[in-house]
């Protein structure tokens, strides 16, 4: 199959571009390399993937990427994802997530492409929801601009679909972890500990520690890409685990001194995505326990 993976140098990108090659995909990637690096891409790009440096809010450098490679399924994974960031300035964010959703959403239409798999989120859209582990029934009440970002971007899928027949797909996911997040900058709390527990440095704990989130290994999350291209249905689905960890259970997991600071406001206390949407429709179930997954972290 040939395939499109924007932000194809991130995290979770270069490790889907990794599953796609490994199955036999022609594969090209699109990246501005703000927050990817071309590092994570130097394995593929040996085995034949084809890296293009630009911005998805570029209309005409998407337009000819896209009418270039001609793929069959395009996987848009890059976004703005500093909540932060977002906060201090959502006109950049949505200028991303918003905008730059409907250019690649054009550049595929006019192109042909026959799916298009949106990389979303869950908590961020929920919010505080009432039932945890929580389904996609719940209504999106987000608590950040990046949420609301991400929801904007799901209804541009939704219009696609409508207006021109393309095959759309959005998949929440929760906290996603593993080789090749950055413990820096906006990196997860397991990319934090698993670089601390490495260079035996203490962590920061915020609150009582006691606040639950859902982690969900990064090749389970490659598995639900590919599996969403596949089928023609179009979600969104929840890619978790329906297990909540708490965060001090990390912190003892790992065997890590902690500090603990103040709550941050706005940080929500629970949240776990109910994956069962995602079997019955997909196929698709996490492989990988938290165990086996802290210990393959711990390795790369």
């Amino acid at each position: 199959m040939r395939t499109l993976v924007t932000g194809g140098a991130g995290f979770i990108g270069s490790n889907l571009v990794d599953a796609l090659l490994e199955r036999g995909d022609d594969v090209s990637v699109v990246d501005d390399l703000s927050t990817g690096r071309r590092e994570n891409l130097d394995a593929a790009v040996g085995r034949g993937a084809r890296l293009h440096e630009a911005s998805i809010t570029d209309v005409e450098a998407m337009g000819t990427v896209v009418g270039t490679e001609r793929p069959e399924v395009v996987f848009h994974l890059a976004a703005q994802i500093d909540v932060r960031r977002a906060v201090e300035d959502p006109a950049f964010d949505a200028a991303v997530n918003v905008g730059g959703t409907a250019v690649m959403l054009e550049a595929a239409r006019a192109a042909g492409v026959g799916r298009f798999v949106l990389a979303s989120t869950g908590g961020a859209i929920y919010g505080e929801a009432d039932e945890v582990p929580t389904p996609e029934t719940t209504p999106a009440a987000p608590i950040s601009p990046y949420g609301t970002s991400k929801a904007a971007a799901e209804t541009y899928l939704a219009l696609y679909a409508r207006l021109h027949g393309l095959s759309t797909c959005a998949l929440r996911m929760s906290n996603v972890y593993g080789p090749r997040q950055d413990p820096l900058g906006e990196g997860g709390v397991i990319a934090i500990y698993c670089h601390a527990a490495r260079e035996r440095l203490g962590v920061k704990v915020f609150g009582d520690g006691r606040q639950t989130r859902d982690f969900v290994y990064v090749g389970d999350v490659a598995a639900a890409f590919m599996a969403a291209a596949e089928s023609e249905l179009a979600g969104p689905y929840n890619v978790g685990t329906g297990q909540e960890t708490a965060v001090l259970e990390l912190v003892e997991r790992l065997g890590l001194e902690a500090t603990f600071l103040p709550e941050r406001p706005g940080e929500v206390r629970r949240s776990c995505l109910d994956p069962s949407a995602a079997g019955e429709a997909l196929g698709w179930q996490p492989q990988v326990s938290l165990g086996d997954g802290l210990e393959r972290t711990m390795r790369a």
